[in-house]
């Protein structure tokens, strides 16, 4: 365990944060001038190494939309009458808001964007102001960041533990032959229900106390993300199973944990997303925990609904039935190689707990 937490740490991590510095992270225009100094000024931008124009709009309409499933980081209104206030010398604002669910993820953006506006005001007589707004986080509270990060974590990392071992544990007492014989992959499945129930009750009590007693403000709709939480516990404990099939011992699957909840933590969550390279961004939804993540951000702290983010949910389904083709497919093998001796071990077990 301590080699592979040394390799994780120091090879993949190093390869992972590559980037070193926040570069073409998404930004959103909303263009209600549309004149030839706002485009400009929207390439301007664009050229910065560290912010990248995804989206540009004319019309007015809610911001929040732009920050869905990690879309933009900052979206920047340009106002009506951008142009004429520039070359008149009247005082105009340009509006930044800024996704503060991550601090961590703005905080270069924010002084391109000062540096541009510094840069135009010194070229055109300094009459340019940039507002400046935060949403979803706007105090920076940890109830609605990290400790929120750390609460799914955690509450993941120890359903592992549990559900990891169970069929080395149904190997060591020789059950493994006969449900591969006479079972179906359902029979291994349904022994997650009560860890699924336990993980299900640890988060939602988790979430009520940080409602109640922290300052966590939840925008989105609770049936929807419950809905979001039943589908990522389920792929979970599948994950779990997958990982720990092979392992000769409970306590050995267990290690295994951080081969992939940590790293859903430190993909999802404790690094922002623009700092990662694309390809890391694409792997790291290999993760449960990543897409845990996605959904918590969207649909609790952002607020949005379902077709807001209709194309996650549809990847997700992907996702979640790629790993249960996955399983399909272990536990096929896993038929075809069949103990005998271990099956008639464990079908005499079952017939004299039957007798008993």
């Amino acid at each position: 365990v301590a080699i592979m937490i040394a390799a994780v740490i120091t090879i993949l991590l190093t390869w992972f944060l590559s980037n070193n510095i926040m570069k073409d992270a998404g930004i959103t225009v909303i263009d209600l001038d549309n004149s030839r100094y706002s485009r400009e000024l929207i390439q301007k931008i664009d050229t910065s190494v560290y912010m990248k124009v995804e989206n540009v709009v004319y019309t007015p309409g809610s911001p929040e939309k732009f920050f869905f499933m990690e879309r933009s980081v900052a979206a920047i209104c340009l106002p009506k009458g951008l142009e004429k206030d520039r070359y008149s010398n009247t005082s105009t604002s340009i509006g930044a808001l800024y996704d503060n669910i991550n601090a961590a993820s703005t905080g270069e953006i924010k002084a391109a964007l000062n540096e541009i506006i510094a840069m135009e005001n010194e070229q055109g007589g300094g009459h340019i102001s940039l507002n400046e707004r935060l949403l979803f986080n706007p105090v920076g509270s940890s109830s609605s960041g990290e400790v929120l990060n750390f609460l799914f974590f955690f509450s993941s990392m120890f359903f592992a533990f549990a559900t990891l071992g169970i069929v080395p544990r149904l190997r060591m007492e020789n059950k493994l032959e006969l449900i591969l014989a006479e079972g179906n992959p359902l029979d291994i499945l349904l022994r997650l229900v009560p860890y699924w129930g336990c993980l299900l009750t640890a988060l939602s009590i988790g979430l009520t106390i940080l409602r109640f007693v922290g300052d966590l403000v939840i925008n989105g709709n609770l049936l929807l993300f419950l809905f979001s939480q039943i589908l990522y516990v389920f792929v979970l404990g599948v994950c779990c199973v997958i990982m720990g099939w092979n392992a000769g011992h409970p306590s050995l699957a267990s290690s295994r944990m951080i081969l992939f909840v940590p790293l859903g933590f430190i993909l999802g969550a404790a690094v922002p997303m623009p700092l990662l390279a694309d390809w890391v961004r694409v792997g790291a939804h290999l993760f449960p925990l990543t897409w845990e993540f996605n959904f918590v951000r969207d649909i609790l702290l952002r607020g949005a609904s379902f077709w807001d983010i209709g194309k996650l949910f549809g990847l997700f389904l992907v996702y979640i039935g790629s790993v249960l083709g996955l399983y399909g497919l272990i536990f096929r093998h896993a038929c075809k190689n069949i103990d005998l001796q271990k099956l008639c071990v464990a079908r005499r077990n079952a017939r004299e707990m039957i007798q008993s």
